[in-house]
């Protein structure tokens, strides 16, 4: 019954090139640290990768887009990055803009098996072109249709070995969609406690999502933008 992987070594091979992968996070909060330097290292290529954003040109996602390892990017937000800016322009990168609640619902509906929903966001703009469109009570809507990946890579708070999983804060705004949409899910975590330590009522991601789970270790958190309010005088 235990889902404990042996390394993230073991566990990020099982990533092919050409893969589609699903990450967790929201920024730099709540990213799968571990598991992507593990990738980074392995050098697995043409990955179309469908994350809230690409990380920063050293850290996070961007360790995969200096090493070229990208095709495509499904994302949300990705104006932190220099190197993305750069292989978007000279046509290294394809990049899929999606608004932030369409991105989200997207990939909860591929971990629920939804083939699709209309929603309102994107009517009149670039990312309506090609979608069909319907009017519902005299309202235009247009089609998204779910994500699901081949791969998921996600972090929790707290997992136990059958792999449920808590999060904390921020960070649960993509990992419990992510970690629901990926026909295989790596799930990595600060903490590894006993079966039957979690309360059943908090766990956020059931066991029958994550099939490999690893206990993480030096995470650095780094903080995207540090802002401070100025001291009264």
């Amino acid at each position: 019954m235990s889902k404990v992987s042996s390394s993230f070594s073991e566990s990020i091979k099982k990533i092919k090139d050409g893969d589609t992968v699903i990450v967790g996070g929201f920024g730099l909060c709540g990213i799968p640290e571990n598991a992507i330097v593990e990738l980074a290292n392995q050098g697995t290529k043409n990955l179309t990768i469908v994350s809230n954003n690409c990380g920063v040109d050293d850290w996070g996602l961007g360790l995969l887009l200096q090493n070229k390892q990208i095709d495509k990017m499904m994302a949300s937000y990705v104006g932190e990055n220099k190197v993305f800016e750069q292989q978007f322009l000279s046509g290294e990168l394809e990049v899929e803009l999606v608004p932030q609640g369409t991105l989200a619902e997207r990939i909860r509906a591929g971990g629920a098996g939804i083939g699709g929903f209309y929603t309102p966001a994107g009517v009149g703009t670039p990312i309506a072109e090609g979608k069909e469109h319907k009017e519902i009570d005299g309202k235009m809507y247009i089609l998204e249709t779910g994500i699901r990946g081949d791969a998921a890579l996600v972090k929790a708070w707290k997992g136990d070995p059958y792999g449920n999983l808590i999060y904390r804060k921020t960070s649960r705004n993509f990992n419990p969609l992510a970690a629901a949409a990926g026909t295989f899910t790596i799930a990595e975590v600060e903490e590894l406690v006993d079966v039957g330590d979690l309360d059943p009522d908090y766990i956020h991601t059931p066991s029958i999502y994550v099939q490999d789970l690893l206990l993480g270790q030096n995470y650095e958190k780094r903080i995207e933008k540090r802002t401070v309010r100025k001291a009264h005088a």
